[in-house]
């Protein structure tokens, strides 16, 4: 996932009038509390409610919402974040991002339906933000429509042609949609863009494999256990590696 951890211009969300004799400088306060509740969620979530409080306004709701993620709240962050967002009388580009991260709550919460509804309301806001589609691109994978998540990968790739990460995405709906060529194209066009992007080299190993090349296919997977030897690609590496010994001759 990316961004739901990331600060959001504090001067766009500064709308709302501080309390009556308020000494928090907001700008300052905003990104401390941030920083809070990204490396410390509790205490994050303490300062949010307590700069709330004093008439915090938008960006110690923001605050909050950020440390209920940090807790894995992910749903009551998620409704946070879409509440602040259509109350916020910021810009269409910061309510977006309020939308971008209230979808990616929700994907962490299981909620793929709902992650879908809210990144569509987000580029309904911001259509050409590439962003959000590599997000909404990543939840219609998750629900396995992977013909609508090549749509928002391409825009995203007129965009921001040399995008790695895109190009990887887009080889595995690629790959799921059955076009290995176009697969192995963007994975090999994700290796220019960035050799050491390891989920281009797993997506590499995936399409050599199904094209019948099993030793390209190992080579890229050790490649990822190499890059990345812990984690979720490196479990998918293994297990592929381990695959390949299993049916060797």
């Amino acid at each position: 996932m990316r961004r739901i951890l990331l600060t959001i211009s504090a001067a766009a969300l500064f709308s709302t009038p501080v309390a009556a004799g308020e000494t928090i400088d907001p700008a300052r306060e905003y990104p401390r509390c941030m920083a809070l509740a990204r490396d410390n969620p509790v205490q994050g979530w303490e300062l949010a409610l307590a700069w709330t409080s004093l008439g915090g306004g938008d960006p110690a709701r923001h605050c909050a919402a950020v440390a209920l993620i940090g807790q894995g709240k992910y749903e009551e962050a998620a409704t946070r974040l879409e509440s602040l967002a259509q109350e916020s009388r910021a810009e269409p580009e910061i309510r977006a991002g309020m939308l971008a991260q209230a979808g990616q709550a929700w994907l962490m919460a299981g909620q793929v339906s709902r992650a879908d509804a809210v990144q569509t309301a987000a580029l309904a806001l911001v259509p050409d933000d590439v962003e959000l589609r590599i997000d909404r691109a990543v939840t219609l994978a998750e629900a396995g429509r992977h013909a609508e998540a090549l749509v928002d990968l391409d825009a995203a790739l007129a965009i921001d042609p040399g995008r790695a990460d895109a190009l990887s995405l887009r080889a595995s709906a690629h790959r799921q949609t059955g076009n290995l060529a176009a697969a192995l194209a963007d994975a090999e066009a994700a290796l220019k863009s960035d050799f050491s992007h390891a989920e281009a080299w797993l997506e590499y190993g995936l399409a050599k494999y199904l094209s019948g090349d099993a030793p390209a296919a190992r080579e890229a997977w050790q490649r990822v256990l190499a890059m990345a030897p812990d984690g979720e690609l490196a479990q998918l590496a293994q297990r592929n590696i381990e695959m390949l010994d299993i049916s060797a001759p």
